[in-house]
């Protein structure tokens, strides 16, 4: 009995020792289960900061682009021409800035002395023949007076001239036409100048540019494409200067030579009419 007792206790204290063993060999293993995986943890934790790491370098760098396209794209109109003016060289790009200012002075001053010189010729001549119905020539001549324009002007000389007979009215409106015609074409030839001049001293400036790049290349002794590229860009940019400022004379150019011939037909027009007015006035005095 004493010996199934002791086997008991030996049994009992042996699985006792197993157990303990297997339980800190499971606490062992779940350590290094735990170890794993914090290691994993980490390492995936680590290679997730990594990736977005590259990814905020590679949005910053596409925010960088965008930022610098949105630059470009927000550059005005007047910047990029000042830009360009600057690479072109002042000296020559400066003369040609310079007749486009003159030949720009002289258009506004014509096109607002064209505009006030238009007048309606029609009813002009109906407040003439209006007035020499109810008061004569002097009443005639006080309307003219207080109309302005060229055709108005033209009336009144030959008005004044109609006691001397027709053929003196048809001279002096005649004379005193060309005389008009000459104030309405005033200026006119200095932007024809400024729209011949403008091109030229861009191909001048041009010519001067490569010649600038042909001395770089010869004292450099070899040939750069960036060293031909850059003088050849600032040539070519006072010519395309230059014919800008020539095609903007131009159009108004055309512009104020349509408003003259207009004007002068006009006052041609105007003139007959009156000849002819003061022909049926002097019929009419005749018969009275």
């Amino acid at each position: 009995m004493k010996k199934l007792l002791t086997l008991f206790a030996v049994a009992a204290f042996l699985m006792l020792g197993i157990n303990q063993v297997s339980y800190a060999q499971g606490e062992t293993d779940s350590t290094e289960n735990q170890t794993e995986a914090v290691d994993s943890t980490a390492t995936d934790s680590t290679a997730a900061e990594e990736a977005s790491t590259d990814e905020a370098d590679a949005a910053t760098e596409e925010t960088g682009e965008e930022t610098e396209e949105v630059a470009e794209e927000d550059r005005t109109f007047h910047q990029i021409l000042k830009e360009k003016f600057i690479e072109g060289g002042p000296a020559f790009m400066g003369i040609v800035l310079l007749c486009l200012i003159l030949g720009l002075a002289i258009v506004i001053e014509r096109i607002i002395y064209l505009n006030m010189a238009t007048t309606n010729s029609k009813k002009l001549l109906a407040n003439v023949e209006d007035a020499m119905n109810s008061g004569g020539v002097d009443a005639a001549k006080e309307v003219c007076r207080n109309t302005s324009g060229p055709v108005a002007s033209i009336f009144y000389q030959g008005l004044d001239r109609s006691e001397e007979g027709i053929e003196m009215v048809e001279k002096s409106v005649v004379a005193y036409g060309s005389v008009q015609m000459g104030k309405l074409e005033k200026g006119v030839s200095w932007i024809s100048l400024f729209i011949a001049l403008a091109p030229m001293l861009g191909f001048m400036g041009t010519v001067i540019g490569m010649i600038d790049a042909f001395d770089a290349i010869e004292a450099a002794g070899d040939i750069s494409p960036s060293l031909v590229a850059g003088g050849i860009k600032v040539a070519l940019l006072t010519t395309v200067f230059g014919l800008i400022v020539a095609i903007i004379l131009q159009i108004f150019y055309n512009y104020i030579v349509a408003k003259v011939d207009s004007i002068v037909n006009d006052m041609e027009n105007a003139s007959i009419s009156l000849v002819d007015l003061l022909m049926t006035q002097e019929v009419k005095n005749n018969k009275a």
